[in-house]
C-alpha cells in the first residue's frame, strides 16, 4: 500500500502504458482517476480497478486542450479535496523525417506530447504547492538520451518533456514538489500492435525492433507502470529531475 489514500491523475490511462499504471496505483492504494480521450476505453479500466477492490473513477480528457486538463484536474479537487500525484503519460508517435513530417503532424503531436505536460503541469503544481506538495510524473521516452531513425518528431518531444521536467522540478522544489519522468524503451502496446498489423513482415519488423534493447525483447506496460510506481511513490523521495530508463539496456549501447 505504498499510494495509501493518494488521490492521483493518470492521463493516457484508457490503454497501454497508462492502463498498467492505474491498476497498479489501485492495489497501491491510491484512488486513480483514469483520464483519457476516449470515454469507453477509460470507463474500462475504471470498471476493472473497482471490481478488484480499488478505488477510483474515469474521466474524458484532451490534453492537447488547456481548457480541458484544467477542467479535469480542478473538478478532481472539488470531489476528492486534493491531488497528491499526477501522471502525464497520454502521447503518441508518428513516422517521419522532418522534411518528410507536415507541419500540420508536428503541430498535432507537439499539441498532446509536450502541451498536454505543460497543461497537466501548469494547472497541477499550484494546487500541490497550497496543500503542501506533489508528486508528477511525467512519461518521455529513451529517445529524449539517443535518436531513431524517421522519428523525428516524437524524438523532439520526448527530449522537451525531458527538459521541462528538469527545468520544472527546480522551479518548484523549495515547495515541496517533486517532478520526475520515466523514460520507456519499446514497449507491448496498442500503438505497436496497429503497426505490426499494418506491416508487410511484422514478424521482421518486430525482430528489429527486440534488437534495440540488449535484452533483445519488447518491455510490457507492467514494467513500466512498476518504475512509474516508483517515482510516485515515497521510495523516491530523494528524486527530482531524474530520468528513469526503463528501456531494457537500450541506452546502455
Amino acid at each position: 500500500m505504498r499510494l495509501k489514500d493518494k488521490i492521483a491523475i493518470v492521463t493516457g490511462g484508457g490503454s497501454g502504458i497508462g492502463h498498467a499504471t492505474c491498476l497498479t496505483f489501485a492495489r497501491e492504494g491510491a484512488y486513480v482517476v483514469v483520464a483519457d480521450k476516449n470515454p469507453d476505453a477509460a470507463r474500462k479500466v475504471a470498471d476493472t480497478l473497482v471490481a478488484a477492490g480499488g478505488k477510483g473513477e474515469s474521466v474524458e480528457v484532451d490534453v492537447a486542450k488547456s481548457a480541458s486538463v484544467r477542467a479535469m484536474i480542478e473538478g478532481v479537487v472539488e470531489r476528492q479535496g486534493r491531488l497528491d500525484i499526477l501522471v502525464n503519460n497520454a502521447g503518441y508517435g508518428i513516422a517521419g523525417t522532418v522534411v518528410s513530417t507536415t507541419e500540420e503532424d508536428w503541430d498535432a503531436l507537439m499539441a498532446v506530447n509536450v502541451n498536454g505536460v505543460f497543461f497537466g503541469c501548469k494547472y497541477a503544481i499550484p494546487i500541490m504547492e497550497k496543500q503542501g506538495g506533489g508528486v508528477i510524473v511525467n512519461t518521455a521516452s529513451t529517445v529524449s538520451k539517443v535518436g531513431i531513425k524517421d522519428r523525428a518528431a516524437y524524438c523532439a518531444s520526448k527530449g522537451a518533456v525531458a527538459a521541462m521536467s528538469r527545468a520544472m522540478a527546480l522551479d518548484h522544489v523549495d515547495a515541496g514538489v517533486r517532478i520526475n519522468c520515466v523514460a520507456p524503451g519499446t514497449i507491448e502496446s496498442p500503438y505497436f500492435d496497429e503497426i505490426f498489423r499494418k506491416s508487410n513482415d511484422a514478424a521482421a519488423l518486430r525482430k528489429g525492433l527486440e534488437a534495440r534493447q540488449a535484452m533483445n525483447r519488447l518491455g510490457k506496460p507492467q514494467e513500466i507502470a512498476n518504475g512509474i510506481l516508483f517515482l510516485a511513490s515515497d521510495e523516491s523521495s530523494f528524486c527530482t529531475g531524474s530520468v528513469l530508463m526503463v528501456d531494457g539496456g537500450w541506452t546502455a549501447k
